[in-house]
């Protein structure tokens, strides 16, 4: 058998759901078993989290500071690399508001970037990350700590990564949806589409949908206007920048087809018509997904050189501590991320769409 892969977990933002959610998946000796894990995070939040799920704390917790330290990971199953002692050296207290901070913000942006990291060391490092995990984050929180700069994961992963493309592609049970925009206002979305955007989207997605397993995908592209443009009536961005993407994608040998209503898209490809629906924005293509696969849709960022994934829901602050968050999306990104992940021992890359 292959050796279990290393995942690093960011536990985003420390007054949000994620060390709830991230606690109550790993509690999970099923969910545990996929692969071995480095948690980035804060002690006193993933307490907090194993109160509000009602589990029992279960990992090997070494100060976050002591990179020499790294070998536990491969003698435990779960390691956490906790800021709370580097915290209150510095007279802060591990004391998180239900609410976007500068403190969370600074936090959870920082054990983003050491799960990055993690990806980035050498294959022989006990700590080398197969893949990451992260937990959802604030974007106000992390302006308020100055990281402003970046809107979410998917630009930092790709900046840090080095990725020449990237994409948010979300995985369901009954949809996959890949963006062609991702964080921008949507007033941007008309001066940032283009035929590249477009068509990267649906290349990304093809090879995604393949390492997932489906031999030959089938792309739906749905229109950027009502009813698709209606032949230019109502914009010409169907004419100008999506249908010559798509067609570049056939040639291509990609079976892609559209553009296709935005309203309509979606149900053909639930019905089993179409294997994979390209958006041309944020909320055309996660309306539908947290609409039908709430709680278990999985963020996967495609591009990488290492698989990315997250839940596909925020912070919920309202409800961190409660017991209330649904720790299924977590799962199923933990899940992917293993199914995906390629450990460094591995003899060829294409062993990643067989684990």
């Amino acid at each position: 058998m292959s050796p279990r892969p290393t995942i690093s977990i960011s536990l985003g933002d420390p007054g949000g759901i994620g060390p709830e959610v991230i606690a109550r998946a790993l509690a999970d000796r099923r969910v545990r078993s996929l692969g071995r894990f480095a948690i980035h995070g804060s002690s006193a939040a993933l307490h907090a989290g194993c109160d509000a799920a009602g589990v029992e704390p279960y990992w090997w917790r070494v100060d976050a500071r002591r990179a020499d330290l790294g070998a536990t990971v491969e003698a435990h199953d779960v390691v956490l690399f906790d800021a709370d002692p580097e915290l209150t050296e510095q007279g802060g207290t591990p004391d998180f508001e239900r609410r976007a901070t500068k403190l969370g913000g600074a936090l959870s942006f920082r054990w983003v970037e050491a799960a990055i990291a993690d990806a980035q060391r050498d294959a022989s490092d006990p700590r080398r990350a197969d893949a990451v995990v992260t937990g959802p984050i604030s974007k106000e929180a992390w302006a308020l700590a100055g990281k402003g700069r970046w809107p979410g994961h998917t630009e930092l992963f790709a900046h840090r990564l080095r990725a020449p493309r990237s994409a948010m592609m979300f995985v369901g049970d009954k949809l996959r949806v890949v963006l062609a925009t991702v964080h921008i206002p949507l007033m941007d979305v008309r001066n940032q589409l283009t035929i590249g955007a477009v068509h990267s989207a649906i290349d990304l997605g093809h090879d995604a949908c393949k390492r997932l397993g489906i031999k030959r995908p089938r792309i739906a592209v749905a229109g950027l206007n009502p009813h698709a443009g209606e032949n230019g009536l109502m914009g010409d961005e169907e004419q100008r920048l999506i249908t010559p993407a798509i067609e570049l994608a056939v040639r291509q040998g990609i079976d892609a087809a559209g553009p296709f209503p935005g309203d309509t898209v979606f149900n053909a490809a639930v019905a089993g018509r179409f294997d994979l629906v390209v958006a041309m924005y944020h909320d055309q293509g996660l309306i539908p997904v947290k609409l039908l696969e709430r709680d278990l849709a999985v963020n996967l960022t495609l591009g990488l050189p290492v698989p990315r994934t997250s839940p596909d829901h925020g912070t919920a602050f309202d409800i961190a501590g409660t017991g209330k968050a649904d720790a299924g999306s977590m799962i199923s990104a933990i899940r992917l991320a293993a199914r995906l992940a390629t450990p460094t021992t591995s003899d060829s890359p294409s062993d990643a769409s067989k684990s």
